[in-house]
């Protein structure tokens, strides 16, 4: 076999892993069950203030 042939099986054989190692991957997230929102509690925070800043157009020196 020549050079190319050779790296064309290695990288092939990578991607064939990395595909693998992915699935396997999302399966064990997907195993672990439902994706549940934070509860509220932990989303509160406490109350901001909004300024509104508007500039002064009746100026007369």
């Amino acid at each position: 076999m020549n050079r190319s042939k050779i790296i064309a099986m290695i990288a092939g054989a990578i991607s064939l892993i990395l595909a693998i190692a992915y699935l396997v991957i999302v399966q064990i997230l997907d195993f672990r069950g439902e994706m549940l929102p934070a509860p509220a509690s932990q989303l509160e925070s406490p109350p901001v203030a909004v300024i509104r800043i508007t500039p002064y157009t009746h100026y007369q020196p």
